[in-house]
């Protein structure tokens, strides 16, 4: 009887087994909901200002600004890390890094913030 059970529990045990790297593929994020992602991320940092251009906006008009230069450069942006290199890091007009300018006072360049919040985003 044992090895009946064997016998026919053990495709199944393979197949479950089989099946495990498919379903942590699908659950993982697609490149564009981690985009999504990290521009929500930027609309909630209610205490910050996005600093572009010299000029300081709260985070969702730095929202709006983030999605709508994406959609304008999304013919070269297939990834998080391109929407960050291409659109969410230098001003395009000016060459300047655009800036997060926490309550405290603390400034930090937009690019290595959203890259240190990706790899938040893709270690969970």
């Amino acid at each position: 009887m044992t090895r009946l059970f064997a016998t026919a529990l053990g495709p199944a045990l393979l197949l479950a087994a089989a099946l495990v790297p498919v379903q942590a593929r699908a659950a993982a994020m697609t490149e564009t909901q981690k985009i999504e992602a990290l521009i929500r991320h930027v609309e909630g940092l209610q205490d910050a200002k996005f600093v572009r251009n010299g000029s300081a906006y709260d985070a969702k008009t730095a929202g709006k600004f983030l999605r709508r230069k994406c959609e304008a450069n999304k013919a070269d942006i297939q990834t998080a890390e391109d929407f960050i290199a291409k659109a969410a890091s230098i001003s395009s007009t000016s060459g300047k890094p655009y800036l997060i300018r926490f309550q405290d006072g603390t400034e930090t360049k937009s690019g290595d913030y959203l890259r240190a919040q990706l790899k938040k985003l893709e270690k969970s």
